[in-house]
């Protein structure tokens, strides 16, 4: 892989969390964003992990195993999280994500240590159902792809300033100016309370997942760029940063 000159993967999205029991590399990505989906499909084909995680619920991963198996490469549905499965060498993909039993008992921990109010837990939950909602979506349409030849886009992929037929530096470019404005707004503005017991249990629960999948050797997860500090903050072991670092 020619990481040094490639600007997709010059940028500092990856950190890798070392351990007795087995090494995970995060990717940080932008959803749907053509770096982070060539970001993603390289560092998995370079560091053929025993376990790929992604940040999906597990109901959803079948569907974005299906648009996989396209071949086209990157798959045109899916974005990095596609991209990412089509790389691998391993069948081990996991959906680390919510809604699942133990992310909902996550949940209900991190509202009642931080003894949010009524409102707030409404407006949690809200969430909660929103998300459920679409993960049982992505499992009928996985479910209705296995029988028919129909593929169901889930979610319409999201719009940037450029796509996989630009040039890498624009690409870069691109993607660093999305992670900025993001970032941009997260610091000039205090999240909900909502928002912020849904991140911490999502993170929680998360690095949980990835704790108990490393003891199946190393693992590669791809999530998205906010996640990236708290999950390898989370995750025991020293950690380092960048592509270098990580792919040698």
């Amino acid at each position: 892989m020619e990481h040094d000159t490639d600007p997709r993967l010059s940028t500092d999205s990856l950190r890798q969390v070392s351990g007795a029991r087995g090494t995970v590399t995060l990717v940080g990505v932008v959803h749907d964003h053509p770096a982070s989906t060539y970001r993603a499909s390289e560092v998995v084909s370079a560091l053929e992990p025993d376990v790929l995680a992604l940040e999906l619920p597990p109901l959803a991963v079948r569907l974005y195993e299906q648009y996989a198996r396209d071949v086209r490469s990157p798959p045109p549905f899916g974005g990095e999280m596609s991209a990412a499965i089509q790389a691998a060498s391993t069948d081990r993909v996991v959906g680390v994500d919510g809604p699942t039993p133990g992310f909902l008992a996550e949940l209900g921990r991190t509202l009642l240590r931080e003894r949010a109010s009524f409102a707030t837990a409404r407006r949690v939950f809200e969430y909660l159902a929103t998300a459920t909602r679409t993960a049982v979506t992505c499992g009928a349409a996985a479910s209705l792809a296995s029988l028919t030849s129909v593929r169901l886009e889930v979610d319409p992929p999201i719009e940037y300033g450029t796509d996989g037929t630009d040039d890498p530096a624009r690409q870069a470019a691109d993607e660093r100016s999305q992670i900025r404005r993001a970032r941009g707004v997260l610091n000039a503005l205090e999240p909900p309370r909502a928002v912020r017991f849904r991140d911490t249990a999502r993170e929680s629960y998360m690095s949980n997942r990835l704790g108990r999948l490393r003891h199946e050797g190393d693992v590669v997860a791809v999530v998205g760029d906010g996640h990236l500090d708290p999950l390898a903050d989370r995750l025991e072991g020293p950690v380092t940063t960048g592509v270098d670092s990580a792919l040698g």
